[in-house]
């Protein structure tokens, strides 16, 4: 089954250190990553910065990072307007068929605050014997919380389809 994993951390530069313990976990073949991203929010920025992390698994359904688009149209879309706001409003109602419910949504948006990171996770065969103890140990550590969704087998491609459908309702883009 797919999985959306955020391991959000209490500094700016946890993101990149959970990165790093998810390729080697990933190498040893203990999950299936689909897509990864890392957020990090400076304490003075108005806004985070969004990467992608790339690794040999990574597959990521469509064109660019599909939880990239994910994380721009629900949670940092908001900020830019009512009438964006209204549409992803209408995507994100679309998305709850995939896993992604509204109490998620809000949860994401409300880990995700300057001065934080987070690490955004699509994965599946996840082997839960061997990922509990790793992510057993993020969570002792103190500075870390976890939000995990399980997503239904078309969730990528739901996603994929909800950002098509956000990008066609704002127009053509500039050049």
């Amino acid at each position: 089954m797919t999985a959306l994993t955020v391991w959000r951390y209490d500094t700016p530069f946890g993101a990149e250190a959970g990165a790093v313990r998810l390729k080697a976990l990933a190498e040893r073949h203990v999950l299936t990553v689909h897509d990864a991203i890392t957020i990090a929010w400076m304490p003075q920025a108005e806004e985070p910065v969004i990467g992608h992390v790339k690794h040999p698994t990574a597959s990521a359904v469509g064109k660019g990072s599909v939880l990239g688009g994910l994380v721009g149209m629900l949670v940092l879309a908001p900020v830019a307007g009512a009438a964006l706001g209204a549409g992803v409003a209408s995507v994100s109602a679309r998305l709850r068929r995939s896993g992604i419910d509204e109490q998620f949504v809000e949860e994401l948006g409300a880990q995700l605050t300057p001065g934080s990171s987070a690490l955004l996770v699509l994965s599946s065969d996840g082997n839960l014997d061997e990922l509990r103890p790793a992510m057993e140990r993020e969570l002792k550590r103190g500075d870390v919380v976890l939000l995990h969704a399980e997503l239904s087998e078309d969730a990528p491609a739901a996603i994929v389809e909800a950002l098509d459908e956000l990008r066609s309702s704002e127009g053509p883009s500039e050049p």
